[in-house]
């Protein structure tokens, strides 16, 4: 499994794989923003949006690929005020249906953390859903429960459900953003 940091270039020329991998996700039940069943066409002019961020360095993206298959995918959302440069947000952190249980989710989150920490990134937080399996992944690697938010997002079915926040302070390197 080859997991690489997309530029804008390369999450538009692999948008159709990050489409059926974002209808994977949607479709299992994952509450990542999206009503189910997910359109393929929104999943395409979807992933297609977030290519202009990756290229303004506003948002890094990594896939995993099982050959020619995106299986997971994890992403940092950088702030763009001077005020807040110290931190980012990991967001969309999707694994396939086929591809669960074998440690991707665990070394996708490894790899963002990896590189905020060598963007100068020294604060991380997320929101997920509360009560999902995610929860389990962010709690055993480090980071720190904050709170819950009731009523926060719908979920795949439609059903609001309350979010969990999170936070996970790094150590940084050199800063390359």
């Amino acid at each position: 499994m080859i997991v690489t940091r997309l530029d804008g270039a390369q999450l538009l020329d692999r948008v159709d794989e990050l489409a059926e991998l974002l209808v994977d996700t949607v479709d299992g039940g994952a509450c990542i923003g999206f009503l189910a069943p997910m359109d393929r066409a929104a999943a395409v002019a979807w992933w297609k949006e977030r290519a202009g961020a990756v290229t303004a360095g506003y948002l890094a993206v990594w896939a995993a690929y099982d050959g020619h298959r995106a299986v997971g995918t994890v992403s940092l959302a950088f702030p763009d005020k001077p005020n807040s440069r110290h931190r980012a947000e990991l967001v969309k952190l999707m694994v396939h249906r086929n591809a669960r249980g074998h440690g991707l989710g665990r070394r996708l989150l490894g790899i963002a953390e990896e590189g905020a920490r060598t963007a100068g990134i020294t604060l991380l937080h997320l929101d997920t859903e509360t009560d999902s399996p995610a929860e389990r992944l962010y709690g055993g690697a480090g980071w720190t429960r904050a709170g819950v938010i009731p009523d926060y997002a719908a979920d795949p079915a439609g059903v609001l459900r309350p979010t969990t926040l999170y936070y996970k302070r790094l150590g940084a390197t050199v800063p390359t953003r």
